[in-house]
C-alpha cells in the first residue's frame, strides 16, 4: 500500500517495550484469551496422549496416596484426624495439595519449557503460566467429585452426613488463594531457572518437602505441643488446606485471621513474581 508524506499509518497492533517492570499489560492478556484457552486444551491433552489409562490417572492417583497415607500415618504412626473418617481425611488433603503443587511445578517450568514458542511468535507471556493454573482447576474438579462420592457413599453406608452449608462458600476462595500462590511462585522459580537451571532439578525435592511441612497427612492440631508447631502454622499453605477441611466437615482448627495471612501472602509474592517475570521476559531469549 502507497503512502502520501502526509499519511498518518494505522496499524492493528503495535509491540512496544515494556515502559516499567509493572507494566503487564493485562488488557492484553484479554485479548489473547482465545489462545490461553488453547493452551489449556493443550496442556490437558499432551499430559495423557500417549498413555494407557489416560485422565483416570487423575483418579488413580489421589486414590492410591490416599491408600498410602491411611497404611503410613493412619495404621503405622497412628495419627488422629480431628474427628473425621481417616480416608475422607487424607483425600481432601491431597486433592487440595494436588491443585498447588502441580501449578507451582508447571509454572516454574514455563521459560525453559516453552522456549520454542517464545522465539517465533509475539504473544503475552503471561498466558502461558495462567493456561496452566486454568487446566489445573479441570484436574481438580475430577479429584473433587472421586471425594464428593467417597462422602456420599459414607453418607448412605456409614451414616456420616455431609456438611452442607454456607461455608461451602470458603471453598472458592481458598481455590483462588492456592492458585495465586502457585502462580506467584512458580513465575519466581520459572524466571530464576532461565539463569540456574539447578532451580528446575530442586523443585520436585523442594514441593515434597513442602507437603511434610503442610497438615496435609495430619491435622495442625496434632501439634499443639510440638516445638515445631510455630514453623508449621507460618507456612501460608496450612491455613488453606485446614480451611478447606473445615468447610467440608466443619471441624479442624480453622479460623479467618490465618487465612487473611495466606491472602497477603498471596499478594506479596503475585507482585514479586510479576516483577520479576517483566525483567527476566526481555531478555531470556539470550539465556534461555
Amino acid at each position: 500500500m502507497n503512502h502520501t508524506n502526509d499519511t498518518v499509518e494505522q496499524w492493528d497492533l503495535e509491540i512496544k517495550p515494556k515502559a516499567s517492570l509493572l507494566d503487564l499489560n493485562l488488557k492484553e492478556v484479554w485479548r489473547y484469551r482465545d489462545l490461553m484457552m488453547l493452551f489449556v486444551r493443550r496442556d490437558f491433552v499432551a499430559q495423557y496422549k500417549q498413555t494407557i489409562l489416560g485422565p483416570l490417572w487423575h483418579i488413580i492417583q489421589p486414590v492410591l496416596t490416599t491408600i498410602m497415607f491411611l497404611l503410613v500415618f493412619g495404621k503405622i504412626a497412628n495419627i488422629p484426624t480431628d474427628g473425621i473418617e481417616p480416608i475422607l481425611f487424607y483425600m481432601s488433603g491431597i486433592t487440595i495439595w494436588n491443585y498447588f503443587s502441580t501449578c507451582l511445578t508447571a509454572t516454574s517450568n514455563t521459560f525453559v519449557a516453552n522456549a520454542g514458542i517464545f522465539g517465533k511468535v509475539y504473544f503475552p507471556r503471561l498466558v502461558l503460566p495462567l493456561s496452566i493454573v486454568i487446566s489445573n482447576i479441570v484436574k481438580l474438579g475430577i479429584q473433587f467429585g472421586i471425594l464428593f462420592l467417597g462422602m456420599l457413599w459414607f453418607a448412605i453406608f456409614k451414616n456420616i452426613p455431609i456438611q452442607f452449608g454456607v461455608q461451602w462458600l470458603l471453598i472458592p476462595v481458598l481455590i483462588i488463594i492456592l492458585a495465586g500462590i502457585g502462580l506467584g511462585l512458580g513465575i519466581i522459580i520459572s524466571s530464576l531457572t532461565t539463569k540456574y537451571r539447578d532451580f528446575a532439578v530442586l523443585i520436585g525435592f523442594a514441593v515434597q518437602l513442602l507437603m511434610y511441612a503442610t497438615p496435609v497427612a495430619y491435622p495442625l492440631s496434632f501439634l499443639k505441643d510440638k516445638s515445631f508447631a510455630a514453623i508449621i502454622e507460618l507456612n501460608p499453605l496450612s491455613p488453606l488446606v485446614e480451611g478447606f477441611r473445615y468447610a467440608l466437615f466443619q471441624t479442624g482448627s480453622f479460623d479467618f485471621l490465618s487465612l487473611g495471612y495466606s491472602a497477603v501472602f498471596m499478594v506479596v509474592v503475585l507482585l514479586v513474581g510479576a516483577v520479576y517475570f517483566s525483567k527476566v521476559e526481555r531478555t531470556f531469549m539470550d539465556t534461555v
